[in-house]
């Protein structure tokens, strides 16, 4: 089988951040989104792989280039424009041909094993196995309703009354019928192509069309909310790693990652915690669930539950809370007597001066 991933959304819901990031670059744990969908695909055997770009093509090549780090093989295909998840497997048929496939939307990560999605699939006559999980706001997401004997048989996409709970995840396996499905289908009120539409159209045309039910977590992390909940599961997992040497005026507790060439003074480190290589860090209490990326420099500071990508800088930054920034932010608050608990989004190169009046 093949896989494609589609990396072409232009990211409004995680605006500033992605004014300069294509939002599958954002990184989890101090790594891209879109790594972790790679690894998913060539850990079950899926290498050659076609990734769907917009206009970000030029820094997520940069990201993933041609593949090798995986062992894989990349193709890059251009969407001129985001009409739909269909319009993207329209445009795929050239990479597709006729073999059976994977696709995977760059910007969602689930816990279950994406091995037993695939398992099976590839040498059996079903045309097409979607994965469903049940969710509190079905309204925002392509819904299923399944009959009593648990088959499929009709999909919304972003329905204002839903007939169930059952979003469909970001992960869809397609045999050739599919081309034809997009084909044949118009595009939406919003002037795209819809996969639900595409989907719909095999099942009004018999076509053997399958599910599974996630047991895990799911996340379309394309709001700056899911997102922080993403980082803050995937950190669950992470095992102490020490690549730098720390003092002994440093408090660690939990599971922390620390990169080459990081100092740590007179501060207490909470983990889960993951801090990338060249960091900074004086006087400050970090953590828990915390990514901190390279370069980074935090003095007499407070932060939790945050992302902060490469070369960022907090001085007096007390009780930064649920936030998201960009590389080369600036924040300084060190003439603040007290400041109340910050929750910020902040794009590349802002600066923020949080002094009272």
């Amino acid at each position: 089988m093949k896989g494609l991933i589609l990396a072409g959304g232009s990211g409004r819901r995680l605006r500033p951040i992605t004014h300069k990031t294509a939002k599958q670059l954002l990184p989890i744990a101090n790594k891209p989104i879109l790594h972790y969908v790679i690894e998913d695909l060539v850990g079950v055997g899926i290498t050659e792989l076609g990734i769907v770009v917009g206009d970000t093509a030029q820094e997520i090549e940069k990201s993933v280039g041609n593949g090798s780090l995986w062992d894989a093989n990349i193709t890059y295909i251009k969407q001129e424009k985001p009409l739909g998840l269909a319009h993207a497997v329209l445009i795929s048929e050239p990479f597709l041909g006729q073999e059976k496939f994977v696709m995977y939307l760059g910007d969602n990560m689930f816990e279950d094993s994406l091995h037993d999605v695939v398992d099976g699939f590839e040498k059996s006559s079903t045309n097409a196995r979607l994965l469903l999980a049940k969710v509190h706001n079905p309204q925002s997401f392509g819904v299923a309703e399944v009959d009593e004997q648990g088959a499929i048989k009709g999909l919304v996409e972003k329905p204002e009354n839903p007939k169930s709970d059952l979003a469909l995840v970001g992960v869809y396996l397609f045999d050739s019928t599919i081309h034809r499905a997009v084909k044949a289908i118009e595009p939406s009120n919003r002037g795209e192509l819809e996969i639900t539409d595409a989907i719909q159209w095999m099942i009004d045309e018999n076509q053997n069309v399958e599910h599974r039910t996630l047991k895990g977590w799911w996340i379309d992390a394309g709001k700056k909310d899911p997102l922080l909940l993403c980082n803050e599961l995937i950190l669950e997992k992470i095992e102490s790693l020490f690549l730098s040497q720390i003092g002994e005026t440093v408090t660690l507790k939990g599971e922390i990652v620390v990169g080459e060439n990081v100092e740590i003074i007179d501060s207490n480190i909470q983990g889960p915690i993951v801090i990338g290589s060249g960091v900074r860090i004086e006087r400050s209490d970090i953590g828990p669930y915390v990514s901190i990326g390279d370069e980074c420099k935090i003095e007499d500071s407070s932060v939790e539950r945050s992302v902060i990508m490469e070369k960022s800088y907090l001085s007096g930054v007390t009780q930064l809370t649920k936030s998201v920034l960009g590389r080369e932010v600036e924040i300084d608050g060190k003439e603040s007597e007290v400041q109340e608990p910050t929750s910020l989004m902040l794009g590349d190169g802002t600066k923020v001066n949080l002094k009272n009046g």
